[in-house]
């Protein structure tokens, strides 16, 4: 007997269901949600029903991982960012002393300027501008690029906290 695609995806759900608690579950589907989402949307996703997805939600809420905002009649529920950009920067904070966060930074900062260089910008919004749909080499720089900024500012923020931190101590 062949197994299909959707044999494979109702058994992984299965494993998932039965290896996990309701909480764990509601957890991960909001972990990922960058866009707020319904309890009913969690529910069926975290394969819970919807007055177990609310409880759930709320209880991250109390905690600060998730962040709600109104959409008319219903509550959306979305992981607060905030949150998330602080445990990246304690996390690079405590995998990188300075010295290595001080060269990360001159690293990403000189790839960032060969970007400038190679389509003659100053930002990957400008280089959206200049791109065609077909060009996959300058969409992949265009990713690469704003993955780049991204991690920079997470690494200078690691290395500011750091400072302030030292600072706090003295």
């Amino acid at each position: 007997m062949t197994e299909t695609w959707d044999d494979v995806n109702e058994q992984v759900k299965a494993d998932w269901e039965e290896e996990t608690t309701p909480f764990e579950r509601v957890y991960e589907i909001v972990e990922q949600t960058h866009d707020g989402q319904s309890a009913a949307e969690i529910a069926d996703r975290a394969l819970v029903s919807e007055p177990t997805a609310r409880r759930h939600c709320k209880a991250l809420v109390n905690t600060g991982f998730v962040e709600t905002e109104p959409d008319g009649q219903t509550t959306l529920y979305k992981r607060n960012s905030d949150r998330i950009l602080m445990s990246r920067i304690r996390e690079l904070r405590e995998e990188a002393d300075r010295t290595e966060l001080l060269d990360s930074i001159q690293d990403m900062k000189a790839e960032i300027r060969l970007y400038e260089d190679r389509y003659d910008v100053v930002s990957p919004e400008e280089l959206v501008q200049q791109l065609d749909a077909d060009e996959t080499e300058g969409w992949d720089d265009l990713t690469a690029w704003r993955t780049t900024r991204q991690n920079l500012a997470v690494a200078q923020a690691a290395l500011a906290y750091d400072e302030a931190s030292h600072q706090l101590a003295v």
